[in-house]
Parts: structure tokens; C-alpha cells; sequence
């Protein structure tokens, strides 16, 4: 129990975390891709009575979710989303795990089709601190937000603000939402965000669903 109310007040704190609260409205249904321990599902249920589920890969990662207290199946992302009916959640939220899945343009169109609103968020490899890291140093960055080196790490489609917003123009998927997110907190203007941004958040919807 008193673990539990750690990992709790652990996932509070995170910016990230908050500003994905900001963006859910109370007692909708939500589906947590790549889950991981289940700390932002639980938060949800907890801040927000959503109907949370969530899908991980890693076993010891669904036994943790139990331990918070919330469901979660075993599967894995790139395979698709072929049980869930189109629309058949609130919001579909894909934070921290674009960057590790195989095909992250498959894994969105998905997402957009099960969720009437998508919620995704990732590392910005747009930084000007990863940018100073590759021109004056010639190797691969390692930031707090990208703590692991080149031959460990599990982000296999690292991407920048750019990108991200390039591949949603191509599939057709509509940006409702921004968010960019400093070491010190949200920014407010998003000037020069790719350049500024450690992380983003997107709110996102396919098939010119409505809220």
C-alpha cells in the first residue's frame, strides 16, 4: 500500500502527466498504450473516474498495473489494434511510445481509428541542447529525457516537432492541440518550439472526428 501511494505521488508530479489531465475530461473512456506500470492510468482513474484500459508488452509491467489497481492486457503495439471497433474509446493516449514502436505511422492511424481523440506525447530530438550535443561532440545525445546511450536505448524512431507534424499532414490526421513542455515547465509561447521543446504534447483526431 505504501508503495502505491509513492508511485502515485511520483506520477503527480510529472509535467507530463499533468498536462495529459488537463486534456481528459472526467468519466470518459480511455485506452493507455504502452502503459508501462500503470502510474498515468491510475492517476486518470483516480483525478479523472475515466473507464481506463491499458496495453503493454512486458509482463512484469501488467503485473504492476494490477498492483495499481488498473486493467491492462498483454500485447503488443505494432501488431495493431484489430480487437477494438472503430471509435470505441474517448481517447486513445500514446505517450512516451511513438518512439519505440516499429511503425509509428501505423501505430497512429490506429490510435485515431479506435480513439475519437488521440493523445500523444514524445521527446523532442529537436533540442537545441541534442542539436549542440551532435555538432560539437559528433556522438548520439544522452539528456534526461533521452537518458539512455545509442546501443541500450528502446527509442528506435527518435523525432523532432517537425517531423511529427509533417507525418500527420501526410496521413491525413488533424492537430487540435499543443502542447511544448521546458525542463522548467510549459511554454507559453511557442516560438521556436522545435529548438526550445524537450517534450511535446499533441492532442490529434482522424477521420475528421469531433469532440
Amino acid at each position: 500500500m505504501t508503495q502505491n501511494v509513492a508511485n502515485s505521488s511520483a506520477a503527480a508530479g510529472r509535467l507530463d502527466y499533468n498536462i495529459i489531465l488537463r486534456l481528459v475530461r472526467p468519466g470518459s473512456r480511455v485506452l493507455d498504450l504502452g502503459c508501462g506500470k500503470g502510474e498515468l492510468l491510475a492517476l486518470l482513474v483516480r483525478e479523472r473516474s475515466v473507464v481506463g484500459q491499458g496495453v503493454e508488452i512486458s509482463p512484469d509491467n501488467i503485473s504492476s498495473c494490477m498492483g495499481q489497481g488498473v486493467a491492462a492486457i498483454q500485447g503488443d503495439v505494432d501488431e495493431g489494434l484489430a480487437d477494438y471497433p472503430d471509435l470505441s474509446f474517448d481517447y486513445v493516449v500514446l505517450n512516451q511510445t511513438l518512439q519505440v514502436v516499429k511503425s509509428p505511422d501505423r501505430v497512429l492511424e490506429e490510435m485515431v481509428r479506435v480513439g475519437k481523440t488521440g493523445i500523444v506525447g514524445f521527446p523532442n530530438f529537436g533540442h537545441w541542447r541534442v542539436r549542440l550535443d551532435l555538432l560539437l561532440r559528433g556522438r548520439m545525445p544522452m539528456t534526461r529525457h533521452l537518458p539512455d546511450p545509442w546501443y541500450s536505448t528502446p527509442n528506435i524512431h527518435l523525432l523532432t516537432i517537425k517531423d511529427f507534424e509533417e507525418l500527420c499532414e501526410r496521413r491525413g490526421i488533424e492537430i487540435v492541440e499543443r502542447v511544448f513542455l521546458a525542463e522548467s515547465g510549459e511554454i507559453k509561447l511557442p516560438v521556436l518550439a522545435n529548438l526550445r521543446a524537450v517534450q511535446a504534447l499533441y492532442l490529434v483526431r482522424g477521420n475528421g472526428e469531433k469532440a
